[in-house]
């Protein structure tokens, strides 16, 4: 007898709740992107940002407030204190403007303030990192670009599988290309750019017909902004570690998705039906115990990361974490029901063999 998680005749209307689930994403995605309106975008490490971090583990919890007071001189001016990790672990990450004078200078002001006011405890300075503002630019809209194009190309390589129109998603990749390269040119800012090209890769899609293109593509922002969301929520800094996580978050969301895209293409082939939706939703039941297995182990092993990975780890698992969950939500309720935007025409012999079969 051979055991099943998911019973081979299971037939649950994913499709008619994309509705709700189209709700229920609109509002998490609006309470998201308001976050990050009032916020002014992600709060940016010091990857991006440039400045100077300071991570310190106390040998027991300790305000920050005092914290704080400890660190009130002239060349720590503007630190910003708070919790790094686990609160209970009792490190904190001090944040500094960036100041062109040597590390050592720092790491003696913040060890002059502390050993005056922590008597009673000890305290370890486990990392100081110093990054110039024209470096942090620079990476900063360089990780943009890395996003931008990395849903491009998948764009690309999607519509050409799915629906053999590679000279098409071609053209439309390298004419957004050259978008982006022609604003940069007029000094447009990065994100700008990034936002115009998005706009206009969704918009090419509509008008060209790229369906499985455009459901994936919906489905690779709406996961993205989740994590993006969330971060801007908990005032977390936006880092290079972030970055590496959202682009793992794509590449695995993007699978998800080819997996269910591939079954619908064959379904299509066999002529299953000639309700379109009903092959929609067909598809997603049958490559639903992979969907399960797959998402699942990975959203076990990632919990251990962030359960157990410590402090340096625990903002990328907490991304990942996320990312997965959400990424196994839009496939199934988000990228898959955009292809009912666009029906195939099932007509003559085709509509007859469908009809036998069912």
């Amino acid at each position: 007898m051979s055991f099943e998680i998911i019973k081979r005749d299971t037939n649950f209307d994913f499709f008619g709740a994309r509705k709700y689930a189209y709700a229920v994403s609109a509002v998490l995605l609006l309470i998201c992107i308001a976050s990050l309106l009032i916020k002014g975008g992600p709060q940016y490490g010091i990857d991006f940002s440039g400045g100077i971090n300071v991570q310190v583990k106390f040998s027991e919890v300790t305000p920050l407030d005092k914290i704080r007071t400890a660190l009130d001189a002239p060349s720590l001016a503007g630190v910003i204190v708070q919790d790094f990790g686990d609160a209970a672990k009792s490190e904190v990450l001090l944040r500094i403007p960036y100041k062109d004078q040597p590390s050592a200078e720092i790491r003696d002001a913040v060890n002059q303030g502390l050993s005056q006011n922590f008597t009673d405890q000890t305290y370890e300075i486990q990392r100081l990192e110093i990054v110039g503002p024209k470096v942090g630019a620079d990476l900063r809209e360089k990780a943009l670009q890395a996003i931008f194009y990395a849903v491009l190309l998948m764009a690309t390589y999607i519509s050409g599988r799915f629906e053999q129109k590679w000279m098409v998603a071609g053209l439309m990749a390298a004419g957004l290309a050259s978008v982006v390269y022609v604003l940069e040119l007029f000094n447009a800012s990065m994100s700008l750019s990034v936002v115009v090209a998005t706009i206009a890769t969704l918009v090419l899609c509509v008008v060209l017909r790229l369906k499985y293109a455009l459901g994936a593509i919906v489905g690779l922002l709406h996961d993205v902004m989740f994590p993006l969301g969330l971060f801007s929520l908990l005032n977390k800094d936006v880092d290079l570690t972030i970055i590496a996580a959202l682009l793992t978050i794509v590449g695995y969301s993007l699978n998800d998705s080819i997996i269910i895209f591939d079954r619908i293409r064959e379904n299509l082939k066999g002529k299953t039906s000639v309700d379109f939706e009903k092959v929609i939703n067909t598809s997603i039941n049958q490559t639903l115990t992979r969907t399960v297995i797959t998402s699942g182990t990975t959203i076990l092993a990632v919990l251990a990361l962030y359960l157990f990975g410590g402090s340096v780890i625990h903002d990328f698992a907490l991304v990942m974490l996320v990312g997965i969950i959400a990424g196994t939500y839009s496939s199934i309720f988000v990228a898959t029901p955009v292809l009912a935007l666009f029906k195939p025409k099932i007509e003559g012999d085709q509509k007859a063999a469908a009809a036998a079969v069912a």
